[in-house]
């Protein structure tokens, strides 16, 4: 596990206790961690995935709040910078993923593309 700067992700502290709240919910608790990913799809060309999983040994590791949060090597050049919030709506309530390097993003929420990507979907910056 790499320990990095955590200026790197960070979490807003309603995400911090709801992430708490669940993973108090849940058996193995104290393993566990809110893995931040990127996933290739969407019409913009990336997504996020956020799960709750154990560490690995390659993965970048922040603790805010009493939180672990894990970044795999590749994501972490997609998400270096962004805060992990958890939002409440008419459309429902999750977590999002505000990301400094999203220069494009679909009206779905959940893809984007960053600077050096070409678009996939005629989304233009």
């Amino acid at each position: 596990m790499t320990e990095s700067p955590q200026s790197a992700i960070s979490l807003t502290p309603k995400a911090a206790e709801k992430i708490r709240e669940l993973l108090g919910e849940g058996t193995g608790g104290d393993d566990q961690a809110l893995r931040v990913a990127v996933r290739g799809g969407g019409c913009s060309g990336f997504q996020y995935a956020l799960a709750f999983d154990q560490r690995k040994e390659d993965d970048h590791v922040f603790e805010h709040s009493g939180v672990a949060v894990v970044v795999d090597k590749v994501s972490m050049q997609f998400v270096f910078g962004s805060e992990v919030d958890y939002v409440e709506g008419l459309q429902g309530a999750g977590f999002q993923v505000n990301n400094p390097n999203v220069v494009a993003a679909c009206g779905c929420g959940s893809s984007f593309r960053v600077a050096d990507e070409d678009p996939s979907c005629g989304v233009t910056a």
